[in-house]
């Protein structure tokens, strides 16, 4: 909480790493940052700031992703340094679905046993079909959601990323939960 008459200072760095990296809404980055949207917007076209870095996360996260633990070297430029932060971010979601999407494997896999085992009626096996059939389809939406979130998925022939899209809506003053 702050204090009457107490600015917190902004990191604007951070903010303009982020912008850049192109992964997260206008609003999201001020969210992050705990600074004003309307701030952000202000700063991004007085400095001429560009979400020119999203094509360069998308292609090291996929990298990073079908390679392992390389060297890399010590001197890295700013755009490096952003490239890697956000493609490390989208690295750790991705294997995070990947270890849910076992986990949820493993649990239909219990529940196919259970089915087979078990003596239950009609009733019991088309309860526990819907619930993973329901579970099934949540994740998969969950993952959808953060891979549009995260701005992983190719997307070019389907028109703009969620991000750019977060952030005409947000410039609507359209209320986004």
């Amino acid at each position: 909480m702050r204090m009457a008459g107490k600015r917190k200072s902004i990191d604007w760095e951070a903010i303009e790493a982020d912008y850049r990296a192109g992964q997260l809404s206008v609003n999201a980055i001020g969210k992050k940052h705990d600074c004003s949207e309307g701030a952000i917007r202000k700063r991004a076209k007085s400095k001429g700031w560009q979400r020119d870095l999203t094509s360069k996360v998308k292609s090291q996260t996929k990298a990073k992703l079908v390679r392992s633990e390389g060297t890399s070297t010590n001197i890295r430029t700013t755009d490096e340094q952003i490239i890697e932060q956000a493609s490390n971010d989208a690295v750790a979601l991705v294997l995070m679905h990947r270890h849910g999407i076992a986990e949820y494997r493993q649990i239909a896999a219990r529940l196919s046993a259970y089915l087979m085992d078990a003596e239950i009626n009609d009733d019991n096996h088309q309860n526990i079909a819907r619930s993973l059939n329901s579970g099934i389809d949540a994740l998969a939406k969950a993952v959808k959601l953060e891979r549009q979130a995260f701005n992983l998925d190719d997307n070019e022939d389907k028109g703009s990323d969620l991000a750019a899209l977060m952030d005409s809506l947000e410039s609507k003053d359209i209320a986004v939960e």
